[in-house]
């Protein structure tokens, strides 16, 4: 399959064995708008080419720079020694408390139990987390993975990114 990425801010989101279509669909057409590329580690609860996927992600799949992995093992070897950063309820600092590098991962789990506390001890000073009320289980993960994206896109100046726009019938009257 080829895919073709207009825009590369060089960010990188990361799945482990993410669970629901949908989700994944959203979360492609997100990494589609900012330029960020989409790493999938298998197992997957669902197959790539459903309607699910492609109904999510409407017509900005076929755009999405998107690689899968067997396993996180082989996502390690073929991604070393990039900076991956770890999105979990369980982190000690949030997301905003760190700054992002253009080149780096960020990891998300799967929907119904995240990543593996195994994972996150090894990489304890890369774990963050998205504050929330307390005795909240989570976020949706599309919108985890928009808000921290985001963050981190926001951090670099929003590279690649249109940051202004423009009406179709109209035009704006004040210029800011």
């Amino acid at each position: 399959m080829f895919f073709v990425l207009y825009y590369n801010t060089g960010m990188n989101i990361v799945l482990l064995e993410p669970e629901i279509p949908a989700n994944t669909g959203n979360i492609g057409r997100t990494c589609v708008a900012t330029g960020a590329r989409l790493h999938l580690i298998e197992p997957l609860g669902f197959m790539l080419d459903e309607k699910s996927i492609r109904r999510a992600g409407l017509d900005y799949w076929p755009k999405l720079d998107v690689t899968c992995y067997k396993n996180y093992a082989d996502f390690l070897e073929k991604n070393h020694p990039a900076r991956i950063f770890m999105a979990t309820t369980k982190a000690r600092r949030t997301y905003a408390d760190v700054k992002y590098d253009a080149d780096d991962y960020i990891m998300f789990g799967k929907e119904s139990a995240g990543i593996p506390e195994e994972i996150l001890v090894d990489n304890e000073s890369t774990c963050v987390r998205i504050p929330m009320v307390e005795d909240n289980r989570s976020l949706n993960l599309s919108n985890s993975v928009a808000i921290v994206l985001y963050e981190a896109l926001r951090q670099q100046g929003f590279p690649a990114l249109e940051q202004a726009g423009e009406l179709h019938r109209l035009e704006w009257k004040i210029l800011t």
